[in-house]
Parts: C-alpha cells; sequence; structure tokens
C-alpha cells in the first residue's frame, strides 16, 4: 500500500483517520501543524499527503505552497476540511493541491481518490 503523511491537528480526528487508513493497509505518518506537514512531507518523503486545511503555525494552503515550492512538486496532496464552502475547493486547487474532500471523511471516497493520484504516472 502507500505511506500517507496524515496532517490534522484534531486528536480525535487525527486517531480515527489514522487507525482506518492501517486498517486499509496503508503506512501512516502523523503531522499536527504546518511546519511539521512541511518538514515530514519534504523529509520523509511519503506517497502521498492528506492536508487539513485549518492548521496551526500555517494552514494547509500555506504548507501545500511550501511543499511545493520546496521540491515537492510531484508529491500528491487532497485538501481535507470541514468547511466546504463555495471557492474552498478552487482554493485548494490553486494553493498546489491536487484534489479536494470533506470531513467528516467517507473512507470509501477517500480511498478511491488516493489510489487515482497514486495511480497517474
Amino acid at each position: 500500500m502507500a505511506l500517507i503523511l496524515l496532517v490534522e491537528d484534531n486528536e480525535l480526528n487525527r486517531d480515527m483517520l489514522s487507525r482506518r487508513l492501517k486498517r486499509a493497509g496503508h503506512e501512516v505518518l502523523l503531522a499536527v501543524d504546518g511546519q511539521e506537514a512541511v518538514t515530514k512531507a519534504l523529509g520523509d518523503k511519503p506517497d502521498i499527503v492528506l492536508m487539513d486545511l485549518s492548521l496551526p503555525v500555517f494552514d494547509g494552503w500555506e504548507a501545500t505552497r511550501r511543499i511545493r515550492a520546496g521540491g515537492g512538486e510531484g508529491l500528491p496532496i487532497i485538501a481535507l476540511t470541514a468547511h466546504a464552502m463555495v471557492g474552498e475547493r478552487e482554493r485548494a486547487l490553486e494553493a498546489g493541491c491536487d484534489d479536494f474532500d470533506t470531513k467528516p471523511v467517507d473512507l470509501e471516497r477517500l480511498s478511491a481518490k488516493i489510489a487515482a493520484l497514486l495511480a497517474r504516472p
């Protein structure tokens, strides 16, 4: 399966989603803020990043821009947010995310997005 960097500052969301991803066969790295997300994305070389957008230190949009600028151009990033307001998807894609999903996470839908991004050339 995949090495997934899960960036989530909410402990309950982080624990629940990481357990579900591990049960699906993935290895999971965790980050709790935007700075840690950038450090781990560029240093630990995950296969894909699940990026919460509302984060401390700096938000998921800024973390994504920094990952892209720091050498992570080809790293797939899926934005995750509970704030599915008009324009959020477009804003995430403009920041450099490859896809967008809403919370609470539907694991089947998210797994399909992960598989699609990992299968691209």
